[in-house]
């Protein structure tokens, strides 16, 4: 029967007496490992215990490096990782989500390893966390008990929950089962605002994995109840995006189809699917697997420069591992794979002793400096290569799970005593096949470098079994051999199953053929992508590292670019592969052992903004005038700046991004910039349409000013650097002196200055006649240097820092009604007209009321607010704009002299629009579209 997300399905709670237990299913009698038991579905995959698989080759490198690294010393360096300092060692101190989020990797880490001092540690920590239990099932600090709005707190317990879980299975500590089944009583017997209130309200598809794991384990009936009630009133993530934050999503989106196994109702599984593809459509246009999330993914913002949290990668990671194993879908190893071949090690320094908090598709520079333009949706240094204990806190706590989890969930056993291949790489594996004989099959390969995967099995007498192997959605023609003989395989994404009795050494050969192959990224500006089988490349260009901090164990790195990286491709071109280097080291510039030759094209315009970060993407195809010219390529997860989502070239479209439909008038004659053919001129500002500009930024502190009309843009006649030189409109081909900046005079009114000669935008000998000539001058003062921009027509007025535009509150037409910011949802009273007034000012009105904008009472007070009333003239009614860089202004209040921002920089709907001092914070600024 179908169950509803929102339908309470009730049934007894855990209690301290006998509880139901239900059998194993008939999967079980083919199984060797654990299945789920009715009325759960079938998983068609199971997970194997922690330690049967084994890292080789560059894999085992990658591991090594953690045991040696970040993760595996991370004791030494974090104070919230003190043995006796902590809450989850001493319940009576403080703990939060750090330790369990170290753990959990930890400890696999050593499963995967074997390496014993980090086993050691893993069995100090774990008998030290369940001596904390109280009697009535709780562990961890105590504090936590009450401190969610007087319930307990049982996020930080999640990731914990998978600590023990992995312990119990590695070393067979039948403890766990009844510690957890304490702990799920204690969770029962808590209020329903346990599971909807704080970070756990979206990520409870955590736990409801473990519930299952002990359901299978124990047949304990109540943990389902404990299910539904988890799934009821939790976050829905059933018809909705529950959360934009990046790390609630990655662990979120899968609740469903975790609940589908035990409601059946297959609309819980593709909601999954469903929630999945519509955070990637809008935020994941990019190469690399992850979506534009550094921390909260947010509307206009999938520009491949946003990050991407290294929490939210590896729990991204997890996600999909869970969803290979319970669905049986190989999409799902594709999309592990992406993330862990390309943007997981991009992650890190190459040594594993450092990490940023986020990673983006392009960047050009790592540095340790904040971002104030609301590049990014936080706005602390988030770049630098850092250790990272308070800085970044939960990425270099959690990040560790990465690497083990892969190497754990590579091979996969199947309910009819098979083994499966689902993740590729370098590895062994030990399990139980068949009649319960113990094989070995070791991965020999150093895919994704490679395309050929050489399966060796080792077994102590003939057994049979199936062998599934993943063929990746990437490869349309595999081919596979058992002992030479061809076996049927067609392209993926699907697995290929081979049922046949096994003997010892026999081999099974999968190829994958690689070739260069691009992919167009139509929804975020036709970019270009450059794959080569699961591998994503970047532009290899010079990197300049900085150990600005730190020690030799501890390093503080910035990375700054010595080389050109402002390139854009064509898609449709010839490639070439290179080999070298090393396959046990792939993952620096150095050691790459792949790499790709690409044919691109400058793009001078492309630069980066005020704060280095790059700037983002135009519009593609681009036109660009630069020479053509050979780049190399390197795999994304070794290089730690790049570019990877490049500009589309060999089009007709110009860079830099329109601004609004504007007039720009001259202060001393009060007439507008116009066209003469090729000429630039004053004019009367009549409407005529030679008279509309827009200017387009470059997103480097440089705009291009476009004629609406004719397309062409301002330059000067010659690239001329003389006074007096006749300004012109010319296509825009690139040159230098069609670039200007914007010099605000403080009044309203700026000059326009040209990057190549310096001087500033005049009129010819000061004239106020029609048709005088505009020319370039010295900047010596004169009032016909000075100018301003008039927006045509209506205009919404977007808030940089909440991305959010001006509105009244409820569409009131009511004189005093309060102005705030709300989601562009196309009301009318989002709309704006900017009428011109004298000496630069504006009154701004209202499309839907017909009043304009002012300040309450005339006041001159910081956080007075804003609001519409009737056009009396007062002189709170008048407005200036004064520009800043990247299309964005500031609206300055002639009465007060302060400018528009929102109250207490607020994000949300509704909020207060106020007049405040220009303090500089993000919501002074405005964009005008």
């Amino acid at each position: 029967m179908s169950i509803p997300r929102r339908t309470f399905l009730r049934g007894g709670l855990l209690t301290a007496g006998g509880a139901l237990v239900v059998p194993r299913t008939a999967q079980a009698a083919t199984a060797h490992y654990p299945v789920n038991r009715a009325p759960l579905r079938p998983s068609s995959y199971l997970r194997l215990p922690p330690g049967a698989v084994r890292p080789a080759g560059w894999l085992a490198t990658q591991l090594d490096r953690q045991v040696t690294g970040l993760a595996g010393r991370y004791q030494e360096f974090s104070h919230f990782l003190r043995f006796g300092e902590t809450g989850w060692t001493r319940s009576d101190l403080d703990g939060w989500e750090e330790v369990p989020y170290w753990l959990r990797g930890f400890g696999d880490l050593g499963y995967v390893t074997g390496n014993a001092r980090v086993l050691a540690d893993t069995e100090r920590w774990i008998n030290a966390v369940i001596a904390t239990q109280a009697s009535d099932g709780f562990f961890g600090p105590s504090r936590l008990r009450t401190v969610l709005n007087g319930h307990a707190d049982l996020w930080p317990h999640m990731p914990m929950l998978h600590a023990l879980r992995s312990w119990a299975e590695y070393r067979g500590d039948t403890r766990i089962d009844g510690m957890l089944t304490r702990y799920f009583r204690f969770m029962a017997a808590q209020p329903d605002g346990v599971f909807s209130d704080g970070w756990g309200a979206t990520r409870w598809g955590d736990t409801i994995d473990v519930v299952y794991w002990l359901f299978n384990r124990t047949g304990d009936t109540s943990l389902l109840d404990l299910t539904r009630r988890i799934h009821q009133h939790s976050a829905n993530w059933v018809d909705r995006v529950a959360s934009l934050h990046n790390v609630n999503f990655a662990q979120g989106f899968r609740e469903p189809a975790q609940f589908w196994q035990l409601s059946g109702d297959d609309l819980h599984r593709s909601s999954s699917y469903r929630t999945y593809d519509s955070i990637m459509a809008q935020y994941g246009q990019f190469p690399g697997g992850g979506f534009a999330g550094d921390e909260n993914s947010r509307p206009g913002y999938g520009d491949p420069r946003q990050g991407f949290e290294t929490c939210g990668v590896v729990e991204f990671m997890a996600s999909h591992e869970l969803l290979l194993r319970t669905t049986g879908d190989p999409v799902w190893g594709d999309r592990t794979e992406e993330l862990a071949f390309n943007m997981l090690p991009a992650s890190l320094d190459a040594q594993g002793k450092a990490i940023h908090y986020v990673t983006s598709a392009n960047v050009v520079q790592l540095d340790n400096g904040a971002k104030g333009r609301r590049q990014f949706d936080n706005d602390f240094a988030m770049q630098a290569f850092l250790p990272g204990v308070d800085n970044y806190r939960c990425c270099p706590h959690n990040y560790g799970q990465g690497w083990p989890y892969y190497v754990e969930e590579m091979w996969l056993a199947t309910p009819d005593g098979g083994l499966a291949a689902a993740l590729h790489g370098p590895s062994r594996v030990s399990a139980k096949v068949g009649d319960g004989t113990v094989v070995t099959v070791v991965s020999d390969t150093s895919y994704p470098f490679t395309d050929t995967i050489t399966f060796t099995v080792s077994t102590p007498r003939a057994v049979a079994f199936p062998f599934a192997v993943r063929i990746p959605g990437w490869c349309p023609n595999p081919s596979l051999t058992v002992n030479g003989a061809a076996v049927a395989a067609q392209g993926g994404p699907r697995f290929v199953t081979v049922n046949r009795t096994w003997a010892n050494g026999d081999k099974v050969v999968l190829r994958l053929p690689m070739a260069p192959r691009t992919r167009v990224w139509s929804r975020n500006h036709n970019a270009v992508s450059v794959d080569l089988g699961a591998l994503t490349f970047s532009l290899r260009f010079d990197e300049r590292w900085n150990r600005f901090a730190g020690s030799a164990d501890w390093p503080e790195y910035e990375v700054k670019s010595g080389s050109a990286w402002n390139v854009g491709l064509t898609p449709n071109q010839q490639f070439s592969v290179s080999t070298g280097g090393s396959v046990t080291d792939p993952f620096t510039l150095a050691s790459t052992p792949v790499r790709i030759s690409a044919r691109v094209r400058d793009i001078p315009d492309w630069e980066v903004d005020g704060e280095n970060v790059v700037a983002t993407l135009s519009d593609g195809p681009v036109a660009t005038t630069g020479a053509e010219r050979t780049v190399e390529l390197v795999p994304m997860g070794a290089a730690r700046l790049r570019i990877t989502a490049f500009p589309q070239t060999g089009g007709a479209k110009t860079w830099g991004t329109p601004g609004v439909l504007c007039r720009v008038q001259n202060k001393n004659s009060g007439k507008v910039l116009s066209t003469s053919d090729a000429r630039i001129v004053q004019f009367a500002d009549d409407g005529n349409a030679d008279r509309l500009w827009r200017l387009v930024d470059l997103g480097n502190g440089k705009v291009k000013v476009r004629n609406e009309r004719t397309g062409k843009v301002l330059g000067v006649d010659g690239m001329s650097t003389a006074n007096s030189a006749q300004v012109v409109q010319f296509d825009d081909n690139g040159t230098a002196d069609h670039r200007w900046t914007l010099v605000d005079n403080g009044d309203g009114w700026f000059r326009l200055r040209n990057v190549n000669s310096g001087k500033v935008l005049g009129v010819d000998v000061m004239s106020t006649a029609d048709s005088a000539r505009v020319v370039q001058f010295d900047d010596n003062g004169t009032a016909d240097h000075l100018w301003r921009i008039i927006p045509d027509g209506v205009v919404r007025i977007r808030n940089l820092n909440s991305t959010k535009v001006l509105g009244v509150d409820l569409m009131s037409t009511a004189d005093s009604a309060r102005v705030v910011q709300f989601d562009d949802n196309g009301t009318a009273d989002h709309n704006w007209r900017f009428l011109p007034d004298a000496n630069g000012y504006f009154r701004i009105r209202n499309e839907n009321s017909g009043k304009v904008l002012g300040v309450d009472g005339m006041s001159t007070a910081n956080s007075a607010r804003v609001v519409q009333f009737s056009d009396t003239g007062t002189a709170d009614h008048l407005w200036r704009l004064r520009p800043d860089t990247d299309d964005l202004w500031r609206v300055q209040n002639a009465n007060s002299g302060k400018v528009l921002g929102v109250d207490g920089m607020s994000y949300d709907n509704s909020a207060q629009v106020v007049q405040f001092d220009d303090s500089g914070t993000a919501d002074h600024l405005w964009r005008l579209s």
